[in-house]
């Protein structure tokens, strides 16, 4: 059984599947959501949508999409390079400068084929993972007039994310040194999924676990967000290169364009929204939403603030 997306298409949106490129000739593929009765000779603001890390466009990136093409905006969504349907060989190999520059390969493709965007009103939502290679990317790339986070992770953190002392650094260090020339040595590198290919059938049939695996398991493991195509984790050897790049480093170079951090007061990952917030300079803005753990922006409507991401865009057009 295949599964596909996990919200139902508004009847008054249209939903295109596009393709496009980086500047290193990579193919990604995308999603274009657009209301149905636009006059297609007046521009409309646009709005790029990045799934969570691992994630696809057929998940969260869906739900935002189809929610904010309601509001009058042009939505696209898109797989990350080395994922699903996008190009790139070996599979589930991640590259946080890969990864940002998908931001901007998205900027070329709305700005360039689709007549009906205004190129100069050209914004972007990171959700989890991608808040973090958003924010890279905005820091370079000025056609990226605004950025709003959900739920952000900055999966390049993994020195802080992980607590990691001396010892255990450098001892992951030379595991991933050594994973290599295994990899090199099979031909291919090593991965190990985090999600099954079936989904549980429900959240009381999940294996117990600790907190945080548990909150991914109820969202990535059950049919609420699951996907074939989103297993989890990327290969071992993808932690060497986000151990050599932050993708923070410049956030302060956003301003004067404005940033919005999305967070749920219960979420496990809101430490990263806060420490990325005292790092921007303003315009910036926290937005926590009540009574949220991390994964209910990934789909829930009804916690994702999407009136206020509607003004917090059309207040910065």
């Amino acid at each position: 059984m295949a599964y596909g997306y996990i919200t139902e298409l508004n009847d008054h949106i249209q939903r295109d599947h596009v393709k496009f490129h980086n500047r290193y000739n990579l193919t990604l593929a995308g999603d274009l959501y657009y209301p149905k009765n636009i006059d297609q000779q007046q521009p409309l603001p646009a709005l790029i949508v990045g799934a969570p890390y691992g994630g696809v466009k057929e998940q969260g990136p869906a739900v935002y999409a189809n929610e904010l093409a309601q509001r009058g905006f042009v939505v696209l969504t898109f797989d990350q390079t080395h994922m699903e349907d996008s190009a790139g060989e070996p599979r589930r190999v991640s590259s946080p400068g890969l990864f940002a520059e998908s931001f901007s390969a998205a900027v070329d493709y709305l700005g360039i084929q689709v007549p009906f965007v205004d190129r100069e009103k050209i914004r972007v939502i990171g959700i989890c993972g991608s808040g973090g290679f958003s924010l890279a990317a905005a820091a370079v790339d000025t056609r990226i007039k605004a950025v709003a986070t959900a739920s952000m992770y900055d999966i390049t953190d993994i020195r802080g994310m992980m607590g990691l002392s001396k010892d255990q650094l450098d001892k992951m260090k030379d595991d991933l040194a050594q994973q290599r020339w295994e990899d090199y040595a099979n031909g291919m590198p090593e991965y190990k999924p985090s999600f099954p290919t079936k989904p549980y059938p429900s959240v009381d049939a999940l294996p117990k676990t600790d907190p945080i695996t548990n909150e991914w398991q109820r969202f990535y493991a059950v049919p609420r967000g699951f996907h074939q195509n989103a297993r989890g984790n990327f290969t071992t050897t993808s932690n060497q290169a986000m151990l050599q790049f932050s993708a923070l480093d410049y956030i302060d170079e956003i301003t004067p364009r404005p940033i919005l951090f999305i967070f749920g007061d219960r979420a496990h990952s809101r430490s990263f929204s806060e420490r990325a917030y005292d790092m921007a300079n303003e315009p910036k803005e926290k937005y926590i939403v009540e009574d949220c753990e991390h994964i209910d922006l990934y789909d829930r409507v009804d916690k994702i603030p999407l009136a206020k991401l509607e003004s917090f865009f059309k207040q910065h057009l």
